[in-house]
């Protein structure tokens, strides 16, 4: 029986401005579990990043609770929920948000002494041998602005995996990548996965979405069906890709 990880009962998210109110996310029942490879879709403005904020803590919520291994994280402070997100979560988006003058080493060690994983050095050993699990050691000594953007990635998951995250959080990681770096991409997150790490991650891409086992799809804020697959194998990846296409059609995506 799959382990939950995250728990979200009657999540609620509404904007107010302008004397008017805004539901972006409606009532959302949803469970997380752990070693799943788990997609968010849906169509642009259905609440799918929202979403993945609510359920990371890195936005509140206006209704519901989330839970994270029994533990609510809708009732903690926000230095709790800082020290959470520092030491329990991984966060990967779309813009790397690497810190520019820092080098990628730099940028993975850090998040590590922030996470206090360890002395320091053995934080840099691990740095290390994280940008070497990315293949991207030989450019730890370069600065953002002078690697390729799929470099780029690839050091900002080694930031993320850096304090062995229960769940890494991952929003559109490949919207901004060329087609080349966008595979290598999504080929390491799907190696992170068979070897037990845990991944939440929205896209609105065919080829990213296809790597996942569990789909979730959201539609005006509402979690509107879900479609479970076999782990992602490379082989059968034309035939996944059908199957998931299809899927997407009937909800007219």
């Amino acid at each position: 029986m799959k382990q939950t990880l995250i728990e979200g009962r009657n999540i609620c998210k509404t904007f107010t401005g302008n004397g008017s109110h805004t539901t972006i996310l409606q009532s959302i029942n949803v469970d997380i579990y752990e070693d799943d490879f788990t997609i968010i879709m849906g169509a642009s403005g259905a609440g799918k990043s929202t979403l993945l904020y609510a359920l990371s803590g890195m936005d509140q919520i206006t209704g519901g609770k989330v839970t994270y291994r029994g533990t609510e994280m809708t009732g903690l402070s926000e230095n709790q929920m800082a020290g959470l997100r520092a030491t329990v979560f991984g966060f990967v988006f779309q813009q790397t948000q690497l810190v520019s003058n820092l080098t990628l080493f730099e940028n993975v060690a850090m998040a590590g002494y922030v996470g206090k994983i360890g002395t320091p050095k053995e934080i840099r050993k691990k740095a290390q041998n994280l940008l070497r699990q990315m293949g991207v050691e030989s450019a730890r000594d370069r600065l953002p602005s002078h690697v390729s953007g799929g470099e780029a990635q690839r050091a900002a998951i080694a930031r993320a995996m850096i304090n062995r995250p229960g769940l890494i959080f991952a929003d559109e990681p490949t919207g901004a990548l060329n087609r080349s770096h966008t595979e290598e991409v999504l080929d390491l997150l799907s190696n992170l996965n068979e070897n037990g790490q845990s991944i939440l991650m929205v896209t609105h891409d065919l080829r990213a979405a296809i790597r996942g086992n569990r789909l979730l799809y959201l539609e005006d804020g509402k979690l509107l069906d879900e479609l479970s697959l076999p782990s992602y194998d490379a082989a059968f990846a034309k035939d996944r890709e059908a199957k998931v296409s299809g899927w997407l059609s009937s909800l007219e995506w």
